[in-house]
């Protein structure tokens, strides 16, 4: 049986709506400039309702709120110095760990590792990226922490006692919480991104310069020194600051581990502490209106000031290196 021709039917025949190319070109130069200002809005409207959120704290402390480091609600006495001091704390004991890391892992990855492991050990180290911040917590508390007790804090204890400084660095009950427990955890947070950039910007460097310095006799360290990291140093750099800002904005994975205590008693890095992100989620569900309330709103919005000074200043350092290269070139 002969086969017919295939027809449309009569219903499918709807004509195209064709707009002339000069009002196209508007609409989306509108809708790309709307995406913008709604971005710039947005933020502007969180940076107004913190203001007028914490504004009965600022108008009652001042300046004065960074220094205080009391923090009882119930004499309605606020202070952030022992929360900023943990936010920053555990950001710092983070990167210290996790950049070298991260370093250690996109150079094997990319110059060292066997062409079958590469692509499932990249995706293992991708993956640890989804899991739930929660389940890091639950992990570090539960886990981690008494294994950091027994074989870290204990045994540092026995060896530094009685020397200045050190032994005051190790003190505390050996418990396994406190900022440098939640320091390993965000660095175990934190790894994947800064890791997974790192990897990815190494690979944009052109094989014609690696090879050129493999040419001259140089080493694998001397290719990833004076190669590859001069050409990727702003990708680096931008990797870096990605982990730092998750970071800072980390909440329950530090909720968990830190200990939650408003002190600054001790420099020890196992003592109970506490954060900014961890203070708010632990208290605001149940301040009351008034300077507690209003407290705990300037803390957001200092913590909002110091992740945009942070990448402030990456971006100035990321515009200075280009200008830099500019001028070597």
């Amino acid at each position: 049986m002969p086969l017919l021709p295939f027809s449309r039917p009569a219903a499918w025949n709807i004509p195209r709506l064709r707009l002339p190319r000069a009002l196209g070109d508007r609409l989306f130069a509108g809708l790309a400039h709307a995406a913008a200002l709604l971005t710039l809005a947005l933020l502007l409207g969180i940076l107004l309702s913190l203001l007028v959120g914490a504004w009965p704290a600022i108008s009652h402390y001042g300046l004065s709120f960074f220094v205080r480091s009391a923090w009882d609600p119930v004499q309605n006495e606020y202070g952030g110095l022992a929360m900023i001091y943990g936010t920053l704390a555990t950001s710092f004991i983070a990167l210290l760990i996790a950049v070298p890391v991260s370093f250690g892992i996109a150079l094997f990855l990319t110059e060292l590792s066997p062409a079958w492991l590469k692509r499932p050990l990249g995706t293992a180290i991708e993956l640890l990226a989804a899991v739930p911040s929660i389940v890091y917590g639950m992990w570090g508390l539960m886990v981690f922490g008494p294994i950091l007790a027994r074989f870290v804090q204990q045994p540092l204890q026995a060896a530094f006692d009685g020397v200045p400084y050190l032994a005051a660095l190790v003190s505390g009950p050996p418990v396994g919480i406190g900022m440098l427990a939640a320091g390993i955890i965000l660095a175990i947070m934190i790894i994947p991104f800064i890791a997974s950039v790192m990897r990815d910007v190494f690979e944009l460097t052109p094989a014609l310069l690696k090879e050129s310095a493999y040419g001259l006799g140089a080493t694998t360290w001397e290719v990833v020194w004076k190669v590859v990291l001069p050409y990727t140093r702003t990708g680096v750099l931008g990797g870096v600051m990605l982990g730092l800002g998750r970071a800072l904005g980390e909440t329950m994975a530090v909720t968990f581990v830190i200990g939650n205590m408003n002190q600054m008693d001790s420099l020890s890095l196992f003592e109970a502490a506490n954060s900014i992100t961890s203070a708010l989620a632990n208290e605001f569900a149940e301040a009351g209106e008034g300077l507690h309330q209003a407290s705990l709103i300037y803390l957001g919005l200092v913590l909002f000031f110091i992740t945009f000074v942070v990448l402030a200043l990456s971006k100035l350092l990321l515009g200075r290196l280009q200008q830099n290269e500019g001028k070597r070139a």
